[in-house]
């Protein structure tokens, strides 16, 4: 079965097309206004296998935050919908991701429960183009679309660039890991028998 999906959100401050495939190699085509918050996304793509193609613009006038949350949102959203009803996936995942002297660690649990456990801290408000206050509104509107309970941690770290990419390296490989079908060839990983429901897990 392809696991696979695309998606269109148009409003009077975004227009973001997206198309996913889960069991990928990790090719992408990520073009935002962001040249930071690419880099961010291909990392993603590249650590957690998934092929993906994203295209965002933005009221970029205003500021940021309009670009970023959405992005959050339709990422989160396209691959809820690329799962379909979960059948066989692990649910859960997690990843400790060392970069140089940075330590990010996420984990992630994809039970049909939306909350965001965050704690990270920048010395610098931007990252090149990127905005770092926004990163947490990003991984807010990932985890409601997802339906996911997210955990995003920076125990330690000196450099605010190796802090924000070992996140989304961690990231990708906790989601990978998450949506990965068990070998154990269990059918639905949830004693309630579903996982996909909006409300009721």
């Amino acid at each position: 079965m392809k696991r696979s999906a695309e998606l269109e959100r148009k409003t009077n401050e975004t227009q973001i097309k997206a198309r996913i495939d889960l069991d990928g190699k990790g090719h992408h085509k990520i073009r935002s206004p962001l040249g930071f918050f690419n880099h961010m996304l291909e990392s993603f793509c590249k650590h957690g296998h998934f092929n993906l193609e994203f295209l965002a613009e933005g009221d970029l006038h205003v500021d940021q935050h309009h670009l970023i949350e959405d992005s959050g949102l339709v990422l989160g959203r396209i691959i809820h919908e690329a799962l379909g009803d979960r059948r066989g996936i692990n649910r859960t995942g997690f990843f400790v991701f060392p970069m140089d002297e940075a330590l990010a660690v996420v984990a992630v649990d994809i039970g049909g429960r939306p909350y965001l456990q965050y704690s990270v801290e920048f010395k610098r408000r931007f990252l090149g183009d990127f905005d770092t206050d926004l990163l947490e509104d990003f991984f807010y509107g990932f985890s409601v679309q997802l339906q996911a309970n997210l955990a995003v941690r920076m125990p330690y770290g000196r450099s605010d660039h190796h802090k924000m990419e070992s996140i989304f390296k961690a990231l990708g490989k906790a989601v990978q890991m998450a949506v990965s079908i068990n070998p154990a060839g269990i059918d639905i990983p949830s004693t309630k028998g579903i996982i996909n429901n909006d409300w009721n897990n």
